[in-house]
């Protein structure tokens, strides 16, 4: 069990890996062979979230136009594009985003202020990013609740070093993306063997927690939190949409990622 921070640990947290348009959208140039089913669990999984206010950390694959990972497919998720923003309804309305430096310097607090923490991702793994991996190994919590994609490489890598550093660990395994319906049937016998507990969306619904404390709103007028220089506003996370999800004409098209009070 690790260190209890202010004396609280935390029952669960969710992490949701890689929500993003060029995964999941309707002219997605990478989407997942699964995504007819995936966006309506990860609605249920989020509308979960947000009633038992859990906290949550989000990947966001983040790629330099010079980037290539030897595919067939075409550049997707790059920086500043639209493709590269999140799925607007994964997004919860107090969140801050953590930028990578290779430093490990970040406040382990987070979730006293904020109910998401976005973190960049330039490789497969999460934990390669040194910040996400300080905050998700020292983070008092008693399980992490695992979803999003792909299969066959981020949610694996994350769950199972997760595991290796005896955290236990929950995969939601109809609410996880991918592009091989074999190799994913693969890859959850591999983590299930490797001690990964595999739940079903409907499962997770029918899970009852106890109401934790509300998120407080400790931040300066800058939008970083007092005393921390590792924590960031300005990433783009989403644009605002219309009916059609498709972004609006005349809206921005960056949203500031510190604490918002939307309509």
């Amino acid at each position: 069990m690790r260190k209890r921070l202010n004396g609280y640990i935390y029952e669960c947290v969710l992490v949701d890996l890689n929500t993003q348009r060029d995964f999941l959208g309707s002219d997605a140039p990478r989407q997942v062979a699964n995504v007819a089913t995936l966006v309506p669990a990860l609605r249920n999984i989020i509308a979960w979230t947000r009633r038992n206010e859990v906290p949550v950390v989000s990947s966001m694959e983040s790629n330099r136009p010079e980037d290539s990972d030897g595919s067939n497919f075409p550049p997707h998720c790059l920086d500043g594009s639209a493709g590269q923003l999140k799925l607007r309804f994964t997004l919860m309305r107090n969140r801050v985003s953590v930028e990578g430096d290779n430093t490990i310097a970040l406040p382990l607090d987070l979730f006293q202020s904020h109910q998401q923490v976005v973190f960049r991702k330039r490789t497969p793994d999460l934990l390669c990013n040194p910040k996400a991996d300080r905050f998700l190994t020292q983070l008092p919590t008693r399980e992490y609740i695992i979803f999003g994609l792909g299969l066959e490489h981020s949610v694996k890598a994350l769950a199972l070093g997760l595991v290796a550093r005896n955290r236990r660990v929950l995969v939601i395994s109809d609410g996880c993306g991918y592009w091989s319906a074999s190799t994913a049937e693969f890859v959850l016998r591999q983590m299930a063997a490797k001690g990964v507990k595999l739940i079903t969306v409907e499962e997770l619904l029918a899970r009852k927690l106890r109401r934790p404390r509300r998120y407080s709103r400790l931040i300066n007028g800058n939008g970083r939190r007092p005393g921390n220089s590792g924590v960031y506003p300005a990433l783009p996370l989403t644009e605002p949409t219309g009916d059609n999800g498709r972004p609006k004409a005349d809206a921005p098209s960056r949203t500031n990622s510190r604490t918002q009070r939307s309509a």
